[in-house]
């Protein structure tokens, strides 16, 4: 059985990740981050020309500096005013960072710079880890936003909403009205408020606490409650945003939260109404909801939601243009789809056709041959599967056809009967499917197939049709048999054999020819031949190593066939064991139909499930426009850009996962599991690649990652995303989840990914934490070389070009389009370079957008006295920035990259 793609002959680097909190204690509030820094930190503090010194960072008692040692300075001068301090930024986003010569090395995460002076002077520093990095940046911030008044502020922060809720959720629980309760409901009600948790871990928590007291006992005060459920229940990953967007409070009010969904989560046109609706909806607190501001459990419960899943909620229903032509569409197929095993010595069972149909397949397979008492029946030919009746599949389709999709179903006849059982199984179809069978004869004068839209709530027969010559009651065709194919190859010493199998001919029967109309089986020569005298409702197979063939040495013609021809794929009849293809090795070229193993689950079948989830999962969907369109031409072997498609970089972070659950039948370690994650790319060969995490050693149920990877996908509209979760050095089956989905589907900001099983069922309340951007290519590359790979001159440019057609009138009027073509790529070519300075002066990576910047440069937009530097005018078609009186220096840089954008 194929179990996992991602374990064949895979180099594993081991590196392991230990979170290195400055304390055991989760990070829960601004306290525990002063408090943190207040004992102090080993940070790596960076210069220029490659210099890096370790340095131990503190924050005084007082709250007032910030100092680092040893120092060859007096120590008065080894530190930094709190109140000097500008801003903080997160990345390597200063000009040290990025003319630094071991920039590559630095994590992005773990890095982060201190502006301080009125020169705007840098402190680049980078932490061990990005938790560490993450509590220097959330309490700096609260210092600069509170001076003086921090102790003020902490101390009244103590006394949050949060604890408020709790401790009303507590006594509501103390029906006794005792102050105390039992260490069994103690347990249930926190599994009630996070029900990811596990019972064992609660109550171990409780028991240390208990322990750590010299307490007796077992009933649970409020306050040892309350202590449980703050070290239990909080993420401190979210807590770091949460105080990113929140102006450094314990909550987000409204106007907060529209920042975070308009600047983070890319949601337009969004209102205080809309924040407002989010917060009744998920923040647990009476008081949050009155005054409407969303605690950390709030805002928790929101990114964990459906709504803040990483797939699109628009690709949950059609969104597609269903009236395009059938070969249009990559069409959701399975392959001997009566198997539930291997196709050598595996049972057939209806229920096989039951999966498939519920799971939006959309093509399916009937291999038919003579049964007893004049009923046909399906199996496997020459091999050692079981029988089903054709009639109680055809039952089974009739029911199930239109369960997941109203769009057309295609039914792969392989038809091995004699010519009475051919008549029986004519008298079923038109008994049992009635006038669902689509039969219209095809419109000789069309050239494309109809569309998915008009043939709604039809079956289709794929199947040998007689010749229109044929005046006879019966007539000879050609046998398509793929059973005789495999047991012949098979018996040859497992060898895959290169000969033909030669040419069989069988009676077909007209009844049953009459029933196929516009998927007429019939046999592929070589593509030249196709093109001119193939009909368009004429279909061809091709045995997944022919398929192959063609795809590696004539791609671009495979390409141009399937814009007019549907082709089907099946898997080679080496493959006793029903594993898969790879059907992206199929869908470059734009083959249709790659019938898929449903029955055999992993890496093949993710990618072929994951794939047709983007359109409503109705089992079709539209192809790339340069594969449908008749004047381009792609070839899907191409090694770099695809010409006239732009490339897009795909940022993803992998911050942290949630309630990974043990590898199934694993046993050596216990209970024990130590997570990493592969993201992997699927699609054309230019965008394929992986990159994986860290282990995190011993912890499967909150692991901290924090690793940023960065992808270019060259044709998006092919292009998936694939994230595996494994269990590192354990023997045998590592996988725990994965999830796989279309480029096209992502949702860009801060989401969950529901981790799948094995067999595809959701695993409860497992996730991982990401953040995923999408930039264009001009967006990325390495920063500090960004001279060189960005700002190139024109003659550097990769324009568009024209292919020649030969034909004269053709090419003429196209020859006209190549200027404007060339000034449309400097336009934007010299708007994205504008852009990626823009962001540059304004402290952000190329993964910031446009208000992402707007808000990192508005705290500068002020003097110490709060009159304006520059003020913001809106009146204007498009906003400017207008300088007040004397301005500093970098502030006018920002203003002209502003401009200039």
């Amino acid at each position: 059985m194929e179990i996992d793609g991602t374990k064949q002959k895979r180099e594993r680097k081991k590196t392991v990740s230990f979170s290195s909190m400055p304390t055991e204690k989760k990070i829960s509030s601004a306290s525990d981050c002063i408090n943190a820094m207040v004992e102090g930190s080993e940070l790596k503090k960076v210069r220029s020309n490659s210099r890096v010194y370790h340095r131990y960072f503190l924050l005084d008692a007082d709250m007032q500096s910030l100092r680092w040692e040893p120092s060859k300075k007096d120590s008065e001068k080894a530190k930094i005013d709190i109140k000097s301090v500008k801003e903080v930024r997160t990345g390597k986003n200063t000009d040290i960072f990025r003319s630094n010569g071991i920039y590559d090395q630095i994590s992005e995460d773990c890095a982060f710079s201190v502006i301080y002076g009125d020169n705007y002077e840098s402190l680049d520093l980078v932490a061990n880890t990005a938790d560490v990095a993450n509590i220097w940046v959330t309490g700096l911030r609260y210092l600069i936003s509170y001076g003086k008044h921090t102790l003020d502020m902490l101390e009244s922060s103590q006394d949050k909403m949060r604890t408020s809720w709790v401790s009303q959720m507590f006594t509501e629980t103390d029906v006794d009205n005792m102050g105390r309760i039992s260490l069994c409901r103690a347990v249930q009600f926190i599994k009630s408020l996070n029900s990811g948790l596990k019972t064992s871990k609660i109550e171990l928590k409780f028991k240390e606490l208990h322990r750590s007291k010299d307490k007796p006992g077992t009933e649970i005060t409020k306050e040892e409650f309350i202590e449980v459920f703050h070290e239990l229940c909080t993420r401190p990953e979210i807590y770091f945003l949460l105080v990113q967007f929140s102006s450094n409070k314990e909550f987000l009010d409204t106007k907060d939260l529209m920042m975070f969904l308009e600047a983070e989560q890319g949601m337009a046109h969004v209102t205080e109404e809309i924040s407002l609706e989010i917060i009744c909806k998920y923040e647990p607190s009476r008081e949050g909801q009155e005054k409407g501001w969303l605690s950390i459990d709030g805002f928790t419960n929101y990114l964990i939601s459906a709504e803040c899943h990483i797939f699109d909620p628009e690709h949950k229903k059609v969104c597609q243009d269903m009236k395009q032509p059938l070969s249009h569409y990559f069409i959701n197929s399975s392959h001997n789809t009566y198997l539930i095993e291997d196709q050598f010595r595996g049972p057939s069972d209806i229920t096989g056709y039951i999966r498939a149909l519920k799971m939006g397949c959309r093509s399916v397979e009937l291999d038919v041959w003579d049964g007893p008492d004049n009923e046909p029946v399906i199996y496997t030919g020459h091999t050692m599967t079981s029988q089903i009746v054709f009639r109680s599949v055809i039952d089974i389709i009739n029911k199930y056809a239109f369960f997941a999709s109203d769009y057309p179903l295609m039914l792969c006849l392989e038809n091995h009967c004699s010519l009475k059982q051919q008549k029986v199984m004519v008298q079923h179809m038109k008994k049992i499917l009635g006038d669902k069978l689509y039969t219209q004869s095809p419109n000789t004068e069309e050239s494309y197939l109809p569309s998915p839209e008009y043939l709604k709530g039809k079956i289709l027969l794929k199947a040998k049709k007689l010749s229109p010559n044929c005046s006879g009651l019966e007539g000879d065709v050609t046998d398509e048999d793929e059973g005789a194919e495999m047991s012949q190859r098979v018996g040859k010493e497992g060898v895959e054999q290169q000969n033909v199998v030669p040419v069989k001919k069988f009676q077909l029967c007209k009844e049953l020819s009459e029933m196929v109309s516009i998927c007429k089986s019939v046999q592929f020569k070589d593509f030249q031949v196709s093109f001119q005298l193939q009909k368009y409702w004429e279909m061809c197979s091709f045995n997944e190593v022919l398929a192959n063939r063609y795809a590696n040495e004539n791609a671009g013609d495979f390409v141009n066939y399937n814009k007019r021809f549907l082709a089907r794929v099946f898997p080679s009849p080496m493959r006793i064991d029903s594993s898969n293809m790879n059907p992206q090795d199929f869908w470059k070229c734009g083959c249709q139909i790659v019938a898929m193993n449903f029955q055999t689950p992993g890496l093949m079948m993710d990618l072929n499930i994951g794939w047709f989830r983007q359109n409503g999962n109705c089992g079709y969907v539209l192809r790339p426009a340069i594969m449908r369109e008749e004047v381009s031409f792609f070839s899907a072997n191409t090694k770099d850009s695809v010409p006239g498609v732009s490339p897009q970089l795909l940022h993803v972070k992998i911050i942290s996962g949630q309630n990974f659950p043990k590898p199934k039948g694993s046993g050596a370690k216990g209970d024990v599991v130590d997570p990493y994650v592969y993201v992997e790319i699927h699609g054309i060969p230019a965008d394929c690649a992986e990159q994986r995490t860290k282990t995190v050693h011993q912890n499967g149920d909150n692991p901290i990652f924090d690793e940023s990877f960065e992808f270019q996908i060259n044709l998006p509209e092919l292009a998936m995303v694939r994230f595996v979760v494994l269990d590192d050095d354990y023997i045998g089956d590592e996988f725990i989840g994965q999830y796989t989905i279309p480029f096209e589907c992502l949702q860009t900001g801060y989401r969950h990914v529901p981790l799948q099983s094995l067999t595809g069922e959701a695993l409860a309340h497992a996730f991982l934490f990401v953040h995923v951007a999408i930039t264009n290519r001009r967006g990325g590359g390495k920063p500090h070389k960004r001279g060189l790979s960005v700002r190139k001159s024109k003659k550097s440019r990769e324009y568009a070009c024209m292919r020649t057609l030969w034909i004269k009138t053709i090419d003429e009027v196209f020859k006209n389009a190549l200027q404007p073509i060339r000034d449309g790529t400097d336009l934007r070519e010299n708007m994205q370079n504008a852009v990626v300075s823009f962001k540059e002066l304004c402290g952000l990576s190329p993964v910031a957008n446009l208000m992402q910047c707007i808000l990192a440069v508005s705290t500068r937009l002020v003097r110490s006295d709060n009159t304006p530097l520059v003020l913001m005018n809106l009146s204007d078609q498009y906003p400017t920035m207008e300088m007040q009186g004397i301005v500093p220096e970098v502030l006018k840089k920002i203003v002209t990259a502003y401009e200039m954008v």
